[in-house]
């Protein structure tokens, strides 16, 4: 729980200081490529988050590579996030600035998982009751994982609901745990 609320005050806040400046889309871009980047390599990120390297040298580092590429503002963002050792949430920032942004702009990301996959009404019907109950325009993406031997998992930012069968098996078998036989 500790990774989203960082991540929330700083998305926050850095949302909110590039929206004042009109930045957000320049912003959103940058750190979409940022994140890109850490996902296909994390020696950076390794690097910036390692104990035993001075705070200095990382923020060298930070204004030598991010310097020419990124607005100032987020410079001093990835600045702040060295000073206070903070840096290893770097990805969950980005991903809530992501979110936040998107849905500014009335876009929600949601996954369903089911044990097969999904028909296009199924998809269908699934987007309009997440855009009811969220007020937003829904892009899904279905996944396939036979493990949950059916129903559906639906993961929403941090809400995930879980109507899977492998769910309610465990509840049952939880419940069948708790019954003492005399």
């Amino acid at each position: 729980m500790l990774a989203h609320e960082v991540a929330q005050k700083y998305a926050h806040g850095l949302f909110l200081a590039v929206r004042e400046k009109n930045l957000t889309d320049r912003a959103f871009r940058e750190l979409e490529d940022l994140r890109g980047y850490l996902r296909s390599d994390a020696t950076l990120l390794n690097f910036l988050v390692a104990p035993h390297i001075l705070d200095e040298h990382k923020l060298s580092v930070v204004r030598d590579v991010f310097g020419e590429r990124l607005h100032q503002l987020l410079v001093q963002l990835l600045e702040l996030l060295v000073r206070k050792h903070r840096m290893g949430f770097l990805p969950e920032v980005i991903d809530e600035f992501v979110r936040l942004t998107e849905a500014e702009r009335g876009i929600g990301r949601a996954t369903a998982i089911t044990a097969i996959p999904l028909s296009d009404g199924e998809k269908a019907r699934m987007i309009e009751k997440l855009a009811a109950k969220t007020g937003l325009k829904i892009e899904l993406e279905a996944k396939v994982d036979p493990t949950i031997i059916g129903g559906v998992i639906v993961v929403m930012y941090n809400e995930i609901i879980d109507g899977s069968i492998r769910r309610q098996l465990d509840l049952v078998r939880e419940q069948l745990s708790k019954v003492r036989v005399h």
